[in-house]
């Protein structure tokens, strides 16, 4: 029965979205509509193992401010899987908590290529490999990517459009008093504001 066979594709985007902003967002549409996927759901770190001294928005914060992104679309979605789990956060360990949770869910990864370059520091990134697979999308990086990533039959690279916004620099221009309502989805723009966020 074909029926049986069919499992709902989910791309999984990992990130601390400090804060969520528009290059996040295009991204993510980007999936939805090219790619042979349902669904996008956005996992909301609450501490990257790689990114331990980022100064972090508390973790409602920050869902927060993916669910209002989120909401009117109907094919995204934000998790806050990660809250109950321990920390730092390991994808893998995310990853096997979705599969548990969701045995009639297929997962994929979604990582920069920036990442994909020291993949291979990952906690059980060969059992990522072999059981979820990656979907690699453009991004600017110093890393060489070793060759065994680039012929591997469950890694894709994406030709989806390059994120040439950055948190860190949405933080930096809020800290200066910018206007940085552009660069973020509508519905974040006066929630920002309005809490003093990143001043």
């Amino acid at each position: 029965n074909s029926y049986l066979l069919y499992m709902k594709k989910i791309v999984l985007f990992f990130g601390t979205f400090n804060p969520i902003h528009l290059g996040h967002m295009k991204l993510a549409h980007y999936f939805v509509s090219h790619m042979e996927v349902e669904e996008v759901w956005l996992i909301v770190t609450p501490q990257n193992p790689f990114k331990t001294n980022e100064v972090l928005l508390d973790d409602f914060y920050r869902l927060e401010m993916v669910k209002r992104a989120c909401e009117p679309h109907a094919q995204l979605y934000s998790s806050d899987i990660e809250f109950d789990l321990p920390r730092p956060n390991y994808s893998i360990d995310t990853l096997r908590a979705l599969n548990e949770k969701y045995t009639d869910l297929e997962f994929v990864l979604l990582i920069g290529e920036d990442n994909l370059a020291s993949f291979h520091h990952w906690k059980g990134h060969e059992s990522i490999l072999k059981n979820f697979g990656l979907r690699v999308y453009p991004r600017q990086h110093l890393g060489t990517i070793p060759e065994r990533f680039i012929k591997h039959p469950n890694i894709r690279f994406v030709d989806a459009p390059k994120m040439n916004i950055s948190a860190t620099n949405i933080r930096e221009q809020i800290k200066s008093g910018q206007d940085v309502s552009a660069l973020l989805p509508i519905e974040n723009g006066l929630y920002l504001q309005k809490n003093n966020f990143y001043r």
